[in-house]
């Protein structure tokens, strides 16, 4: 499962706070957990959150958590903030992580520039508080 890193007080950028079924995702990582929704009924793994399965139509969902361990399928680096809080840290990069499990998750990276992106580059999911009520996941180098 990924790991929590406290740093809030390093985050000085806007933090995600949406309600309904895509605030629980949030919610899972604020309490430590690298959780996605999982198929009671056709054990699909599914992200972002819905209200049915995506594979099936059920509404048998459960929240199930995942090692974090992964590979950067792709990625983007920014070099143009679309909201000010932004400017500070650009140039960065925006990967998409395809998990052990098969899911695909996009996040920032720490501990990887961006001139060491690489396909299939091995990475782990570590979750890192940003507020007192919010965390978001990272791409780190595996160890």
């Amino acid at each position: 499962m990924g790991e929590m890193k406290k740093n809030a007080a390093e985050y000085p950028l806007p933090a995600p706070t949406p309600p309904g079924v895509a605030g629980q995702w949030y919610r899972e990582l604020a309490a430590g957990r690298l959780a996605f929704q999982r198929c009671g009924d056709c054990r699909r793994w599914q992200h972002p959150p819905r209200l049915a399965c995506a594979g099936c139509g059920t509404g048998e969902l459960a929240w199930e958590q995942v090692s974090g361990r992964g590979s950067i399928f792709s990625w983007t680096v920014t070099h143009r903030p679309l909201h000010g809080a932004f400017a500070q840290v650009v140039p960065y990069a925006v990967v998409i992580v395809e998990l052990e499990e098969g899911i695909r998750l996009v996040c920032s990276t720490r501990g990887i520039s961006n001139e060491e992106l690489r396909l299939d580059f091995p990475v782990l999911v570590e979750i890192a508080a940003v507020s007192a009520q919010t965390a978001l996941p990272f791409a780190r180098p595996a160890d």
